[in-house]
Formats: structure tokens, C-alpha cells, sequence
């Protein structure tokens, strides 16, 4: 396909994502802030994120078999269109004053069973529409259109909640919900085919989605290399994810600051990550991808040692930290998923997308049972100087580790890597 061509098509169904992701974000801004009202109870909060993140652990593996074997463009109009219909419900029940506590987090729940289908499937279905030199560069577009969304949705959802009645911003993701699905619906998704060049969806029961899950993990563990990086990878959300979610009291208790001080904290980290996003959509990151992984963890390693220094009456350090913080941290993810994107075999990304994801979800609330109370005892601080001696460990053993400095080069079975070109 011409370069017009791959572009018009990817960038129509992009555009209707992204549309449908800050509508997302709408609603958890709304969600969590009636909770909040409702209950101002921390459990509650605690609980709902919770329902949010379980599908992810519990599902990713089965269900990057599914996204292997079923149409990837039907999984995310399915998935769109049932996240839609549950905020429809949930909208409904808020219009006849009835809504409970339970109800929101079933609606969680379900609304992330959704996405749990719906990620690995985009994001497996791009290296089939786009050319692998510039999978890069379009990792780096999401990593700028995830920033503008974290900044814009809770300024936009808390303007929007002052000016509507829940049920009017929920109807909102509704709408972008079919902004989302009438692309998908006009505009075609290569199915991934087997190296036999068959279609790689599959007949065949439970038996045989069993078999192939268990397909999956004999070929990450087959590429040692791969395996590696995914396991050591896990560490960043278990040693990052505490610090991360202690910062509000680290701004409180250490430097003395209020809401005002937590909100320019993530304005300066997402204004880093949105110059990151700029930077790798320009750039697309070394030739070696693994250099730009590397680099990019090293660097935030760096960083994270910083911000276990810094002294109280220096708070603006702590935020140029942070906005440095988001330049690599872009580069970092960006590139992981133009990696994977540009090296495991189209029919075999559902599984390995849905099992990073599966990593990181079960990680971080895995990070804060364990290091969360240990905060308490060395310091949050400390464990941001921790999370940085971690990362600089394990961009040393990237390093070290030929099976993974290599990855680009040695697939499973030596030889050139088997993922096309795109199309």
C-alpha cells in the first residue's frame, strides 16, 4: 500500500481512539470524584481501582489468545460498543437517582474487561498497518496523545462536572465511543496470517485457547532474550508504583506544599512526557531500538536518584526532575512497543502485548502491598533512590545480557526476525 494510503487508514481509526480514550478519562475523572463526594472514604477509592485493574491480571493471558484467533477490528467494536452501552446503563441509573456504591464497581469491572480485549488488540493490530520504520515514530504520536490526555481530561472533567449533571458527562463517552467504532467499521484491519499463510484465526474450543495461552508462554520462554527483558521490565511498575502513588504526601509532609503544589507535579511530568512524545514521533529513537530503551531507563534512574535527594526547600527541583522525568520515560515505552511491534510475529502479538500488560497491571499493587508500608519505615524518598538503583540495574543487565542487547538481531532460532515489514 502507498504511504498515502497506510497513513489515511491508520490515522482514521487513531483519531477515533483517541476520541473514545479521553472520553474514557471523563469518566474516570467524574466517577472518582462522586465517590469521593459520596463517601470520602479512602477504601472506597482503594476499591474501585481495584475493580479497574483486576481484568487486566486475570484475563491478559486467555485473552491475547482470543485477539490472536478472533478479528481484531470486531474485538474493538465489540469492545467500544459494550463500554458504551455500560455507561449508557450507568447514566441511566444516575438519571433515576439510583445509583449505589456497588454499581460503580461493577460498571469498572466490566467497562476493564473491555479494555483489557480492546489494547492488546489496537496495539497488535498497528504493526499490521504500519510500516516497521516508522512504528516508532507513531508509538511516539500515542505517547503524545496519552500526555494531552492526561492533562486536559481532568481539567476538561472538572469543568465539565461543574457545568452537568454526571449523567450529562458520562453521555459524553457515549459519544465518543461512536466516534470510535465508525471507523472500525469503514476501514479495514489485516487479519495477522501463519507462517503456513493461513488466516491466523483459528476453529477449535476451550481446549484449543487453552492450548494456545500455553503456546504463548512456551515462546516467551523459548526467546530467552525476550523473557528477560519482560520479566526484568516488571520491576519498573513494582519499585516506581509506590513512590509514584505517595508523592500527594511526600509534597505535604516533606516539602510543605498543598493541592497547588501536587497539581503542578503532574503538569510538569506529563509536560515532560508530552515533550518526549514530540521527541520520538520528530525522531523515532536510534536505529538500535534496544540503545533508545537503554538510554531512556538509564536516564530516569538518574532522575529517580535525584528526587531522593532533593532537600525540602528545594521543591522546584523536584519539579524540573519531573518534567525531565517525562522525556525518557516516553522514549522508554515508545520504543518497548515499536520493539515488540517490530519483532514477534503478527499471530503471536495478542499474547505477548496482553502478557506485558498482564506484568505491569499485577506489579504495581503487588509494589504497593510490599513497599508501601516499607515507606513508612525508610522514607519515600528512599524509595525513590531505590526505584533509581533498580532501573540503572536493570539497564545494566540489558546491557550485559547479549540474548538481550541483541534482541533486534536474534529472534527464537537465530536468523532474521520474522515480523513483516507491515503493509
Amino acid at each position: 500500500m502507498s504511504a498515502r494510503g497506510w497513513k489515511l487508514r491508520f490515522s482514521t481509526i487513531w483519531t477515533g481512539q483517541a476520541f473514545s480514550l479521553l472520553g474514557s478519562a471523563l469518566v474516570r475523572f467524574a466517577l472518582i470524584w462522586w465517590l469521593t463526594e459520596q463517601t470520602g472514604s479512602a477504601a472506597v477509592l482503594a476499591t474501585a481501582s481495584l475493580m479497574a485493574s483486576l481484568p487486566p491480571i486475570l484475563l491478559g493471558p486467555v485473552v491475547g489468545t482470543l485477539v490472536d484467533r478472533w478479528p481484531r477490528r470486531w474485538i474493538m467494536v465489540v469492545a467500544d460498543g459494550a463500554i458504551a452501552l455500560l455507561t449508557a446503563v450507568l447514566s441511566y441509573l444516575y438519571w433515576r437517582g439510583v445509583v449505589e456504591t456497588w454499581h460503580i464497581y461493577a460498571i469498572l469491572f466490566a467497562r476493564a474487561i473491555g479494555t483489557a480485549f480492546h489494547d492488546p488488540a489496537m496495539t497488535a493490530s498497528t504493526s499490521l498497518m504500519v510500516p516497521r520504520k516508522h512504528l516508532a515514530r507513531v508509538a511516539g504520536i500515542d505517547q503524545t496523545r496519552q500526555a494531552v490526555t492526561e492533562m486536559g481530561g481532568p481539567v476538561l472533567g472538572a469543568l465539565l462536572v461543574a457545568l452537568f449533571p454526571i449523567q450529562g458527562v458520562l453521555a459524553i463517552d457515549i459519544v465518543t465511543a461512536v466516534l470510535a467504532i465508525v471507523p472500525l467499521l469503514v476501514t479495514d484491519i489485516p487479519q495477522p496470517v501463519r507462517v503456513d499463510g493461513h488466516d491466523a484465526t483459528r476453529s477449535g474450543g476451550w481446549q484449543a485457547v487453552l492450548r494456545e495461552t500455553g503456546d504463548g508462554f512456551g515462546y516467551l520462554w523459548n526467546w530467552r532474550g525476550l523473557f528477560i527483558m519482560l520479566v526484568t521490565i516488571a520491576l519498573v511498575p513494582f519499585v516506581n508504583s509506590p513512590a509514584w502513588a505517595l508523592i500527594p504526601l511526600l509534597v505535604r509532609d516533606y516539602f510543605g506544599g498543598g493541592p497547588a503544589e501536587w497539581s503542578w507535579f503532574s503538569v510538569a511530568r506529563q509536560a515532560g512526557i508530552l515533550v518526549g512524545g514530540v521527541l520520538m514521533t520528530t525522531w523515532g529513537g536510534f536505529r538500535r531500538k534496544m540503545v533508545t530503551m537503554v538510554g531512556g531507563l538509564a536516564i530516569l534512574g538518574v532522575v529517580n536518584l535525584v528526587r531522593g535527594v532533593v532537600p525540602a526547600n528545594a521543591y522546584w527541583l523536584f519539579l524540573v526532575a519531573a518534567f525531565v522525568s517525562g522525556t525518557p520515560a516516553a522514549m522508554f515505552f515508545a520504543t518497548l512497543k515499536a520493539l515488540l511491534q517490530s519483532t514477534v510475529p503478527p499471530e503471536m502479538q495478542g499474547r505477548v502485548f496482553a502478557t506485558q500488560n498482564s506484568l505491569f497491571w499485577a506489579m504495581r499493587p503487588l509494589g504497593m502491598a510490599i513497599l508501601g508500608p516499607l515507606a513508612d519505615v525508610i522514607g519515600i524518598r528512599t524509595l525513590f533512590f531505590l526505584s533509581g538503583i533498580v532501573f540503572l540495574l536493570v539497564a545494566l543487565t540489558w546491557s550485559l545480557t547479549p540474548s538481550v542487547r541483541n534482541i533486534e538481531r536474534l529472534p527464537p532460532g537465530g536468523g532474521v526476525p520474522v515480523a513483516g515489514e507491515g503493509v
